[in-house]
């Protein structure tokens, strides 16, 4: 797998050919969301993928698209995550969302994340932090939730140490994280 992040101007026109074709094929037809897809949001957008053999029609195997917050709502929202259908259960989803935390915590170090994802997918995010903070809620018909994940801060600047977080028997993996 060949894992690229970019942002919207630096996507060649059939790298994004193959993100919509992508996106459409999870969220449109797979899943029966009659939405226009191309939202007006991607020039805006940082597009993680990843992507096998460009020449194949189907390539992109996973893809994220993230948003920087702004002054009134700082959190970095994530939003258009799939794994192809041939790549689901095998660590791809597991390594998109590896990555897109990676990316945020690079690009806007001190942010939270915020996304939406379905009900079912709730332990999935809790593993890498993640804690509901909305709904649950109708989306094309399917119940989601929000979920946010705090900012990481340096433990030298929170005043704690790891020995402290280790020592405490109340801690919680919230905690810890």
């Amino acid at each position: 797998m060949n894992w690229k992040t970019l942002d919207f101007e630096q996507l060649t026109a059939r790298e994004l050919y193959l993100i919509l074709r992508a996106r459409s094929a999870v969220f449109v037809v797979e899943q029966s969301h009659v939405h226009l897809d191309p939202d007006g949001r991607d020039e805006t957008g940082l597009h993680v993928f990843a992507a096998e053999d460009m020449s194949r029609s189907m390539p992109v195997l996973a893809y994220a698209r993230i948003h920087a917050g702004d002054a009134e709502d700082p959190e970095v929202v994530v939003d258009k995550i799939l794994t192809s259908p041939l790549r689901r259960g095998d660590g791809t989803a597991h390594a998109l969302i590896e990555r897109v935390l990676a990316v945020s915590a690079e690009r806007w170090p001190g942010r939270g994340v915020r996304l939406t994802a379905p009900v079912s997918l709730r332990g999935f995010y809790e593993a890498f932090g993640f804690r509901k903070t909305e709904g649950p809620f109708l989306e094309h018909g399917m119940p989601y939730i929000g979920l946010t994940r705090k900012s990481r801060q340096p433990r030298e600047a929170s005043g704690a140490s790891k020995a402290q977080f280790a020592a405490s028997e109340n801690a919680t993996t919230y905690e810890l994280l």
